[in-house]
């Protein structure tokens, strides 16, 4: 136990080192990490599939020489296809689906030299701010397990901020890396739109607002870890501007004096009902522009002039468009009728809305988007970051937004008042990251969100790693954990 608890305390890129000094036998990290997720995750439910034999074999065989060489790592359950191992996507529908072959991120993922041993736990099809799916059943948030972890890579950020392992998949299409990052105390950056390849399935998915990185314990390892993931894969339709530099040199770079403005206040266009975001929201984020001016920033409260109703519509449009589209791929593709008793009562009421939209509408949509990332673009030329809270709350109970038949909507309204702050860089295409520097009188992890300019990751690591060095996160372990 003691040397699983010595390796659980590691980050992925110190782990990798041992490995590299041959302090560390690759197997040993691999047990270890096992042993750690099976003692860990009864009482979580992070990991849904595990892939322990297909690891354990991996790991005995020549090893590529990449930067985590030998270190455990888990799936997210989408956009993640793994030869001979199921993809559900949280869904009933695709409770026995196994592909053939790997997609182009798992391919760079094993040339990085990571150990996959399973895959994380995640709303159905992702669509969900919370992680509660009625095939695997819902996971639990460490610091308080009656607590949401946030979605939709709950399980990712669970299994993270435990100890399972260092680092773990996620995707992102409205704050789905951000939201859990901040309910669990995690670091996680949501990459330039095209910053990392979804191929060969997707070109890129729901007019390119959903995107794949991690979720990490430390600002070091996103950056290396985005160093070996990003980069076109042929035939993509577009990609992010190169960076200057690995990002990995920008973790310990001085940012220099960075303009930095703040806003409190919720865009409404998200939660068309209004946000009353939590005092403890805005009392982190006043808390850390303090800390950015005590480094030296340059910090004044400033937000971004967009149209409510255009983040509205094409949220709108967008998201029934995306759980049609899914709901009917899927079908062509498994030679399947889908029928409502297949799917959770809020996909489908998202499917049938997406079959009253026309694509005359959707084109309207992805038009929004485009005028939505000048605005913000041009307010960002005055700021080089804009700093908001991650979510307007706390985590919030499980089953906060289950579906209420007398009223259908409900739950989603819920939710986009839960998450107003994450979604508008998805539909921008900017970078933006949930950084883990603040927790409230209960205990839990308050996030807070930084956005950067497009293409500017560079930026946000530089400014990371700074605070990660004035507050230090890394010891904060919750209550379940190794």
């Amino acid at each position: 136990m003691a040397q699983t608890d010595h390796l659980a305390s590691l980050d992925a890129t110190a782990q990798a080192e041992l490995v590299k000094r041959k302090e560390v036998k690759p197997i040993e990290l691999v047990e270890s990490a096992i042993e750690r997720i099976e003692r860990l995750n009864p009482a979580l439910n992070a990991v849904v599939t595990p892939m322990y034999e297909q690891a354990r074999v991996l790991v005995q065989e020549e090893l590529p020489d990449g930067p985590f060489a030998g270190v455990p790592f888990l799936l997210k359950d989408i956009f993640a296809s793994y030869a001979g191992v199921r993809l559900t996507e949280g869904a009933v529908f695709l409770r026995d689906f196994v592909p053939s072959f790997d997609s182009e991120y798992v391919k760079r993922l094993k040339r990085a030299g990571l150990i996959i041993l399973g895959k994380t736990n995640l709303p159905e099809f992702g669509l969900r701010a919370t992680t509660e799916p009625q095939l695997f059943g819902p996971c639990r948030n460490p610091w308080n397990t009656d607590r949401v972890p946030g979605g939709s890579s709950g399980g990712s950020a669970a299994a993270v901020v435990t100890g399972m392992v260092p680092m773990a998949h996620a995707t992102d299409a409205g704050g789905s890396i951000r939201i859990p990052s901040s309910c669990c105390g995690t670091f996680g950056i949501k990459p330039t739109r095209g910053r990392v390849p979804m191929g060969p399935e997707y070109g890129d998915v729901i007019g390119g607002i959903d995107v794949t990185h991690a979720i990490t314990r430390s600002v070091r390892d996103s950056a290396a870890l985005l160093d070996a993931t990003s980069g076109p894969m042929v035939g993509d339709p577009y990609w992010a501007p190169p960076p200057a530099r690995p990002f990995l040199e920008e973790v310990g770079a001085d940012p220099g004096r960075l303009r930095i403005a703040y806003t409190t206040t919720a865009p409404r266009g998200t939660a068309p009902l209004g946000v009353d975001v939590h005092a403890d929201c805005i009392s982190a984020v006043h808390e850390v522009a303090l800390i950015c001016a005590d480094l030296g920033h340059e910090v004044e409260e400033a937000a971004p002039s967009i149209a409510d109703e255009k983040i509205t519509f094409a949220l709108s449009i967008l998201m029934g468009a995306c759980t049609t589209w899914t709901i009917d791929r899927w079908a062509f593709m498994l030679g399947k009728e889908p029928t409502q008793a297949q799917f959770e009562p809020t996909t489908w009421l998202l499917y049938e809305m997406g079959l009253q939209h026309s694509a005359s509408a959707y084109l309207g949509a992805v038009e929004a988007i485009q005028s939505i990332a000048r605005d913000m673009g041009n307010f960002l030329l005055g700021y080089d970051v804009l700093l908001t809270p991650t979510l307007s709350e706390p985590p919030v109970p499980l089953g906060t937004f289950d579906y209420i038949p007398e009223n259908p909507w409900q739950g989603q309204i819920r939710e986009g008042a839960f998450v107003p702050f994450t979604t508008i860089c998805n539909l921008t295409g900017q970078p933006a990251m949930s950084v883990p520097l603040v927790w409230n009188n209960e205990g839990l992890p308050i996030g807070t969100q930084f956005m950067g300019r497009f293409g500017d990751e560079a930026t946000l690591f530089r400014l990371a790693a700074q605070l990660e060095e004035a507050r230090p996160w890394a010891d904060r372990r919750p209550p379940i954990s190794a």
